[in-house]
């Protein structure tokens, strides 16, 4: 079955959803080891969160690149996660989705989060055919994700290595069991109507 080209998938419970982001280790083993982002953590800066591991991966080079050796899974709020999404905007203007570029820029200017939708990747970090979900967050955003909707910090370095030792060994069916279980999210059309790009984007 084909996956839709624009939809999120995450890990969830009833209650959270994962996502991930790759830090310095001077900041990632800190919020790791306390369950909670640090006073360093600058909370009037933007920070992108994003509910796929292996698009994290792909951004953090499997925790290899500088300034991001150490990948954190952060257990959020639904609920948080959800208010970010309804009042987010799409990070590009799109013809057919918004009136015109100027009220694109109004609602990105006043929107405390934004959505940037980029290729899922695979094991070998190939882009795959659909979207996977990206999610800005700032300002009112930005502070209740670090003091809020925080649940849980968890540093998943260890199994972004041991993934990718898999995946240089060309195990992919060992590898891909150590994936974190990603399903879609059961977010309403209601809610993601205004974030999806035209399909033929």
């Amino acid at each position: 079955m084909q996956e839709p080209r624009h939809q999120i998938r995450a890990l969830h419970t009833e209650s959270t959803v994962t996502v991930y982001q790759a830090y310095a280790p001077r900041l990632g083993l800190p919020a790791a080891r306390d369950g909670r982002f640090p006073v360093a953590w600058k909370r009037d800066r933007m920070t992108w969160i994003k509910p796929s591991f292996l698009w994290m991966m792909y951004r953090c080079g499997w925790g290899a690149k500088e300034g991001q050796e150490t990948v954190l899974a952060v257990e959020i709020t639904r609920e948080g996660f959800e208010w970010a999404l309804g009042r987010s905007c799409l990070s590009h203007y799109e013809r057919g989705l918004h009136p015109d570029q100027a009220a694109w820029k109004r609602a990105l200017k006043a929107a405390p989060a934004r959505v940037q939708w980029d290729p899922e990747r695979d094991l070998r970090l190939r882009p795959l055919p659909y979207r996977s979900l990206q999610l800005g967050l700032s300002g009112e955003a930005a502070r209740r994700y670090a003091d809020e909707w925080t649940v849980a910090i968890t540093d998943v370095t260890p199994l972004a290595h041991e993934v990718h030792a898999l995946v240089r060994r060309g195990e992919f069916d060992a590898a891909a069991r150590l994936l974190p279980e990603e399903r879609p999210y059961p977010a309403g059309d209601e809610l993601l109507s205004r974030l999806r790009a035209p399909v033929a984007c």
